[in-house]
């Protein structure tokens, strides 16, 4: 092969290489505007979900977690963040009947759920029976870790319910008796800095009682 010929191969090369570099580059651009004229903010996705019994839908980025999706995105700020790491319990919500840290996930694995956050649960003007044997029993000082607190007794009690054990039941299958082994055992994922537990235990006895 000619001197002439490797060269021109070698400048065709170039001009390949360049086009393709170029075409790289304008894929993003191409993404950003066909997202926007979709509706949708650029590396988002919709989802669809209910909260507090109402439908709501949300453009998220795929890394938001449930937490940051109804602090920011729902401006649902009942729900606490402590710990962003799962071990103090302040942003429990219940999602589908069952109790969870709303930290540990992400919004775009709820399409279709059912959430319930503090807001969800009552009203000043109407608190949910757990909320007002909290302030009965003085169940709360600082009150930051309290919505977490009240959320995941609310589903204590539904756990129980519906006979599922937990570390300290003496069987698997038959239904839970709620002693205070049992309460401190299932409630011990919700911190209380201030150390109001057995004011909270006292709480969650109440409605216990109340309800069997």
């Amino acid at each position: 092969m000619s001197e002439r010929a490797t060269g021109l191969d070698l400048e065709l090369s170039r001009r390949e290489l360049v086009l393709a570099v170029a075409a790289t580059a304008a894929a993003p651009n191409l993404a950003v505007a066909n997202s926007a004229k979709a509706g949708m903010a650029a590396g988002t996705m919709k989802v669809n979900f209910e909260v507090n019994g109402e439908r709501r839908t949300v453009d998220l980025e795929p890394r938001t977690t449930l937490l940051d999706t109804l602090r920011e995105h729902l401006h649902l700020t009942g729900t606490k963040k402590g710990c962003d790491h799962g071990q103090c319990g302040a942003c429990t919500v219940i999602v589908n009947g069952r109790r969870m840290n709303s930290c540990l996930s992400l919004g775009v694995m709820h399409e279709g759920d059912r959430i319930t956050t503090i807001e969800g649960l009552g009203t000043p003007k109407k608190l949910h029976p757990m909320q007002a044997a909290f302030v009965r029993h003085d169940g709360f000082q600082c009150g930051y870790c309290t919505p977490g607190q009240i959320c995941s007794a609310v589903a204590v009690l539904e756990e129980v319910r519906s006979g599922i054990p937990s570390h300290v039941s003496t069987s698997l299958t038959d239904t839970p008796r709620l002693t205070q082994g049992e309460i401190a055992e299932r409630m011990s994922g919700n911190i209380c800095r201030c150390g109001a537990y057995s004011n909270i235990h006292a709480a969650i006895t109440e409605i216990a009682g109340s309800r069997s």
